[in-house]
């Protein structure tokens, strides 16, 4: 069984994916920002730690993964401020990272989103370029490092019932439950098949395991 650190521990995906991995007997710590979110994280089985990771160094950072197996970054500013998106969903995002390396935890898991390429073709006076361009720097970094990464690349998140399946490179949007991609989550830590690959997917009809499988 392994220890699991998740950034992001509040988000709507990694509350229902730190259930999933706690039922599978590994050890889960979430760290979240606001302390108030503890005893929601608590209930499903996991560690809360609260740290501020937008202006942690990467020393704390790595203080804070050493120990761990498997880092899983589900960490994001929500959008709406551009400078906190870049700060948050690109530089915290790299500077874990690069405590991951720093602390001998190799094993990486991003949680990015389907469109993250360095052609995402979102323009600059959009909205959304701020996010676009922050997750494909950080995606960049990671593939770039020595770590065991994966990214997951998901589609538009839904709260639809999770139907244990989902279709790789999907046309469009690729729209997806959130509890499936938890799902592909906790299949991602448990495949090392999935390592130094970025897996798109939205819903379809193909058994998670099997459709990640390398």
């Amino acid at each position: 069984m392994a220890r699991i650190l998740i950034f992001g521990g509040h988000g709507k995906v990694a509350l229902l994916l730190e259930p999933l991995l706690v039922a599978q007997e590994h050890t889960v710590t979430a760290v979240i920002r606001d302390p108030a979110h503890e005893a929601e994280v608590a209930a499903t089985g996991a560690q809360p730690v609260v740290a501020d990771i937008e202006i942690l160094d990467v020393d704390q950072l790595t203080n804070l993964i050493a120990g761990n197996d498997v880092v899983v970054w589900s960490a994001g500013a929500g959008g709406g401020d551009p400078a906190r998106t870049y700060a948050v969903d690109r530089d915290a995002a790299v500077r874990s990272m690069d405590a991951a390396a720093a602390a001998g935890v190799l094993r990486y898991v991003m949680v990015s989103w389907i469109g993250s390429r360095a052609d995402h073709g979102v323009d600059r006076e959009s909205s959304f370029f701020p996010y676009a361009d922050a997750k494909w720097a950080a995606d960049a970094h990671l593939a770039g490092s020595a770590l065991d990464w994966t990214i997951l690349a998901p589609g538009t998140l839904t709260l639809d019932a999770p139907t244990g399946r989902i279709e790789l490179d999907p046309e469009g949007s690729g729209s997806v439950p959130r509890a499936d991609v938890a799902a592909v989550i906790a299949a991602t830590i448990a495949d090392d098949s999935t390592i130094g690959r970025t897996i798109r997917f939205g819903a379809g009809d193909e058994v998670i395991g099997h459709a990640i499988a390398g």
